[in-house]
């Protein structure tokens, strides 16, 4: 259910866990932010990284604090349902929001761990139409082969940014998960999805 670009979305992820832009920031400003953000997550883990190799379940609550807050998982999970999100009752749209969230950030969780200093090259932030949307670009260098470029998709909502889409090498990460969710509902329903969701999350997959 997740390919190896969606693994290099999530090994750059934490660049996107800050708050605070407002409409006049420049692109600049917005730079700064994304690379001070980045360097408190990676710098986070180097600091505790015995701690976490002796005990990996602590990576989670660095990425609750540092990333989870600042991503809009409603509005992903709703992206990723497409037409279907109007099928779910509150309660099942709850349940998919949940499991879709822990998805995400377990394996997110295994790819950070492996992280091993790939090249984040920041590019010029692409305009929009809506004052209240940015999209950032970025490139992920690692050693041989093409860099990745990836793209974050963001609007601003309650004060503040918050990612709702991920776009790694012109591939939505939204756009990927709809086709196999899609294909997931129409086998099993929402509950199946829903279960199918637990599963992965219970068995540690991504």
């Amino acid at each position: 259910m997740i390919g190896r670009r969606h693994l290099l979305f999530l090994i750059a992820l934490p660049m996107l866990a800050w708050s605070g832009l407002s409409p006049a920031a420049t692109d600049d400003d917005a730079v700064a932010l994304v690379k001070s953000t980045t360097e408190r997550m990676l710098s986070t883990l180097t600091a505790r990284r015995a701690e976490v190799d002796r005990n990996p379940s602590l990576i989670y609550g660095m990425i609750e604090s540092i990333v989870v807050p600042h991503f809009d998982f409603e509005k992903i999970t709703q992206g990723a349902l497409g037409t279907y999100w109007r099928q779910a009752s509150p309660t099942q749209q709850r349940a998919l929001i949940d499991g879709f969230k822990q998805v995400l950030v377990r394996t997110y969780a295994r790819s950070i761990l492996n992280y091993s200093g790939q090249e984040i090259r920041y590019l010029p932030t692409r305009p929009s139409s809506s004052p209240n949307m940015i999209t950032i670009s970025t490139e992920v260098r690692g050693s041989g082969g093409a860099p990745i470029p990836i793209d974050y998709r963001m609007y601003k909502g309650g004060g503040e940014w918050k990612v709702y889409d991920v776009v790694i090498d012109n591939a939505s990460l939204v756009a990927n998960y709809r086709s196999s969710f899609a294909a997931e509902i129409r086998q099993g329903g929402i509950d199946g999805l829903i279960a199918k969701l637990g599963d992965m999350n219970k068995q540690g997959q991504g």
